[in-house]
């Protein structure tokens, strides 16, 4: 990867890691689903403009924003509302492991001994955080985040192919056009009434829902999408992951004021170490 590709790819785990953890408070005047609904909704009102219609794929990009969108958003911040985002922040983080069993029997890529070892260790580390007294009862919450996080790695598979045939901003702006509407309707059936949640919202949460929409999602996906499109996913993720934790976590703590517990410190130590085993490589292996 070169220098360019490597700083655009170091914006990724700044702009996620603190949107994810500010997304938190916004949840007292938005619920979960609403919120990333009216995100996808915004991201999707500034971009579409500027590209053409790809009539060709858009099928394809309706299926893979059902699945990279609207599944892996609702459940995986439906599941932040139940736990700290400190975390929510760490257990996402098994988005990697989910990635390399995809690759497995989706792409028939075969896992080194290596790759295998680094699962085993993450869910060692997942074990071990979910003892933390912090998610004491929040099985649900943790279920769903980790869940989340298995959808979000199988939706990744699904937009590679796609990410190499499209325009990386169109590629999120056509899959928050698709997504933003259909969250909404989700929203209503499960959430309630939208417009309630809407007219009552306060200020500062509607600031928090125009950051996710106009800024972090356009900046984070498009930088996503470009680097992916130009270099094997391998050598994207360790810039992605390895940032995401102390972005979320400094942000957690100084910004929500949570504080995490030893339990939660020594998982997420072993999940991140799970990690490393799998995304940083000796030998160039096939992309994803």
């Amino acid at each position: 990867m070169n220098l360019k590709d490597t700083l655009i790819a170091s914006l990724v785990p700044i702009f996620l890691g603190f949107g994810f953890v500010i997304a938190k408070p916004a949840f007292e005047s938005f619920p979960p689903i609403l919120l990333m609904g009216i995100r996808f909704i915004f991201a999707a009102s500034i971009l579409i403009w500027w590209f053409p219609i790809p009539k060709e794929y858009l099928k394809k990009i309706f299926f893979a924003s059902l699945i990279a969108n609207t599944l892996q958003y609702s459940i995986t911040y439906t599941g932040l509302n139940y736990i700290d985002a400190s975390a929510a922040v760490l257990l996402v983080q098994t988005e990697v492991p989910f990635g390399v069993i995809f690759a497995y029997f989706l792409l028939k890529e075969k896992p080194t001994i290596r790759s295998l070892i680094g699962i085993f260790t993450a869910f060692i580390g997942v074990y071990i955080l979910t003892g933390s007294p912090n998610l004491d009862g929040k099985f649900f919450g943790i279920l769903l985040t980790i869940l989340g996080s298995a959808i979000w790695a199988l939706g990744q598979v699904i937009v590679k192919p796609l990410s190499k045939k499209i325009n990386p901003l169109a590629l999120v702006a056509w899959l928050a056009f698709f997504s933003g509407p259909t969250l909404i309707l989700l929203s209503n059936l499960i959430e309630g009434n939208s417009l309630n949640y809407i007219f009552s919202a306060k200020l500062d949460h509607w600031l928090i829902a125009l950051y996710i929409g106009f800024i972090m999602q356009p900046i984070t996906y498009g930088c996503f999408y470009y680097v992916l499109k130009n270099n094997p996913l391998y050598k994207v993720l360790p810039i992605v992951t390895m940032g995401i934790p102390p972005t979320g976590l400094l942000a957690a703590i100084f910004l929500l004021g949570e504080k995490p517990t030893p339990e939660l410190f020594i998982g997420g130590s072993i999940i991140i170490v799970g990690v490393i085993m799998i995304v940083f490589r000796t030998t160039k292996k096939k992309e994803v």
